[in-house]
């Protein structure tokens, strides 16, 4: 028995479905976690986060350039400074590392 086009659904309702649907998803997710989403959140964070980054890496380097003139007298500060700017930066490379990882390994996932 081959099936009559009145039996098939509707696409355009079926569409209409799911896009309420996603509608009624953000409107709850928005409601739990309030104005803002989580994605804001996480943009903040990591925006934040590099911008710490590159500001320690700029003051060591405007440390350094002054203990080489000999401006600055306290090594063990300047040496310090460099290793804050040196594990920021691999910490960042890091992350940056996972995340393509990640990317990679969702679009290898099969559908």
């Amino acid at each position: 028995m081959k099936p009559t086009m009145t039996s098939l659904p509707n696409i355009a309702d079926t569409q209409s479905k799911i896009k309420n649907l996603q509608e009624k998803i953000m409107n709850q997710t928005q409601e739990t976690l309030g104005e803002k989403s989580s994605s804001e959140n996480f943009a903040k964070s990591l925006g934040n986060a590099i911008e710490n980054i590159s500001n320690n890496q700029m003051e060591s380097a405007k440390l350094t350039k002054n203990f080489e003139l000999g401006i600055e007298n306290d090594l063990t500060k300047v040496m310090i400074q460099q290793q804050l700017a040196s594990l920021g930066f691999q910490m960042t490379l890091n992350v940056r590392n996972k995340v393509l990882s990640a990317y990679k390994d969702i679009m290898n996932m099969p559908v």
